[in-house]
């Protein structure tokens, strides 16, 4: 037994007095006995428990959210963008809708390079050639069709009212507003809508959107139609040819969400249901618990040196595979079989020295064992027993920072998802590889993981984030806190987590995440440690009682935890 071994297994029992004194200050999660709602913006987790008071079914709720979050969460809800929903069924089918942004017809491998080969800053973020063509309507409207219960106009009536009418603007609506506003400045349409003559709003005025509200209405009329044809569409594409972009009607024409087989495994005992590709998430959570799964988690103590050591190392051989070999399945062929294997995950762990960090740059596609952003979601879960994870995005906060004149649609900056140039990292640090090239029609590689895990067939937890690359670290963890150390749901998210990506090799820690001991022996075993990241805001459901091992609280069977990490969000039932 090594050295460092045995010193953090007697340090353990420390590490986990020290964790439950943290945890201690979380809230009690929110209890329900019909459903429940978690979504990032309050008013938007109102509308989706309406639905449910009203009879709708989970999917009703969140296409109804779905539109909401477009009007009162701007920076990251969105019709011009686009997500995943993964959906079980209260009869035990599931099923994953892929509505993801894809590239333009003229778009090209080298669109973002000069003619030295050198990456244009700002090409692929900022602007009308970031664009990539939307989704998102096209997935509400195929989720609503196809598995919801109500009328489209009756689901976006309460996004109408709050575009037309326009919002109160709470601290962190204001917060978020005020990130982009010198972008916003630079583009009028944008302006017009998100700044107050010219200024960033304040605590308590209104932020009224009444082009948005046309066009929710177009929608509401012809479904996607209104969207994709007709007012809207030619605004779109007017807008992307005076800011020399490369959207035009044939790609809005040909743009069609996909329904795909969600990625499965098992863990402990519990199933986990999640995005296939064109995300990665489903595929490298996966990767990454069957590699843990082989670990005594428990045991080790919540925040052991040994504990974070094989998370991070699991972490950092699982994004090696995530950069190197996922992509667009209509493009690529994703090795699903080999990266989901729980024979693969052994030989991983068969190389994890237990008392050394791996040596990034040292970990390499195509060397064995590997052969061969900002967003937003939501968690709903109704009386019947469906259960919706949705995650959807403009990539960075508020995209492309660039509206469609006369829509009041903001655009997305997704381009930068992909491969812009080999070797070179995007706006999240991820260097990814010629899997995830550019091309006409191909939609970029994801972290968005929208996730639900079940116990005995039925969901247990529903979860999910948004946070760019950190997004499947997020979800690990959380799905960790509840499995093996036993949290309630609130406290699993609450808790402060750590990111590592393979590249750059630097483990990103949040404040309180590790305590000075655990720190010195990580560091001690090679780990470089950085600052934290931008906060995520995770939104998680658990069904049958706060924790999954206990006892409900009453009549209650649904659980929601709130992320307090960002100060919009909403966790309610009825």
């Amino acid at each position: 037994m090594s050295r460092y071994f045995s010193k953090s297994l007697l340090l353990a029992s420390l590490a986990v007095v020290w964790s439950s004194a943290a945890h201690a200050a979380s809230v009690a999660p929110v209890a329900a006995e019909n459903g429940m709602v978690v979504t990032a913006q309050h008013l938007a987790t109102k509308i989706g428990v309406d639905v449910l008071k009203n009879g709708g079914n989970a999917v009703d709720a969140a296409v109804a959210v779905g539109y909401a979050l477009a009007v009162v969460y701007p920076a990251a809800g969105n019709l011009g963008g686009g997500g995943f929903m993964t959906v079980q069924l209260a009869d035990g089918r599931k099923t994953f809708l892929d509505f993801r942004e894809k590239a333009p017809l003229a778009a090209t491998a080298n669109m973002y390079l000069d003619k030295d080969g050198n990456v244009i800053k700002g090409a692929s973020t900022t602007g009308h050639l970031a664009v990539a063509v939307p989704g998102s309507v096209s997935g509400f409207e195929m989720a609503r069709a196809k598995y919801g219960t109500m009328p489209r106009a009756a689901l976006i009536a309460p996004a109408i009212k709050h575009a037309e009418e326009g919002f109160e603007l709470q601290q962190g609506d204001v917060d978020i507003l005020r990130v982009a506003t010198n972008d916003f400045r630079k583009d009028a349409a944008s302006a017009a809508i998100f700044l107050n003559k010219g200024e960033a709003y304040n605590v308590g005025e209104k932020l009224v959107q009444p082009d948005l509200a046309n066009t929710l209405r177009l929608i509401s009329e012809k479904g996607e139609d209104g969207f994709y044809k007709g007012p809207v569409a030619a605004a779109i594409v007017a807008s992307s040819q005076a800011g020399k972009g490369i959207i035009t009607q044939a790609d809005l024409d040909q743009y069609k969400t996909r329904e795909l087989k969600p990625i499965e495994c098992n863990y402990r005992g519990y199933g986990v249901v999640s995005a296939p590709p064109p995300s990665s998430g489903g595929v490298i959570i996966c990767e990454m618990l069957n590699v843990l799964e082989g670990y005594p988690m428990k045991d080790l103590g919540f925040r052991s040196a040994q504990a974070v050591h094989y998370q991070i190392e699991a972490m950092r051989h699982a994004y090696v595979d995530r950069n190197s070999y996922l992509g667009d399945p209509d493009f690529v062929t994703n090795p699903l079989d080999r990266l989901l294997d729980k024979t693969y995950a052994a030989k991983i762990r068969a190389v994890i020295d237990p008392a050394k960090a791996g040596v990034s740059q040292a970990i390499k596609p195509g060397v064995a064992p590997h052969e061969g952003t900002n967003t937003t979601h939501y968690s709903i879960v109704d009386k019947w027993g469906n259960a919706v994870a949705v995650t959807y995005t403009l990539n960075d906060w508020f995209g492309a920072r660039v509206t469609a004149a006369k829509t009041g649609v903001l655009l997305n900056n997704e381009m930068d998802d992909f491969t812009v140039k080999i070797g070179v990292p995007n706006i999240y640090g991820l260097v990814q590889g010629q899997a995830n090239s550019i091309a006409p029609g191909k939609r970029p590689l994801s972290s968005m993981s929208p996730t639900i895990v079940t116990k005995d067939g039925k969901p247990v937890i529903v979860v999910g984030t948004p946070g760019g690359s950190r997004i499947i670290t997020a979800v690990l963890h959380s799905i960790l806190n509840m499995i093996d150390y036993g949290m309630n749901v609130q406290e699993a998210v609450d808790a402060p987590r750590f990111h590592q990506q393979w590249l750059p090799d630097l483990t990103n820690v949040e404040n309180f995440a590790l305590s000075p001991d655990t720190r010195k022996i990580l560091e001690g075993m090679g780990h470089k440690l950085g600052n934290p990241q931008p906060p995520n805001h995770m939104a998680a459901i658990v069904v049958g009682a706060p924790s999954l091992e206990g006892k409900p609280v009453g009549n209650n069977r649904f659980y929601g935890a709130n992320d307090p990490r960002r100060n919009t969000g909403l966790a309610a039932g009825y």
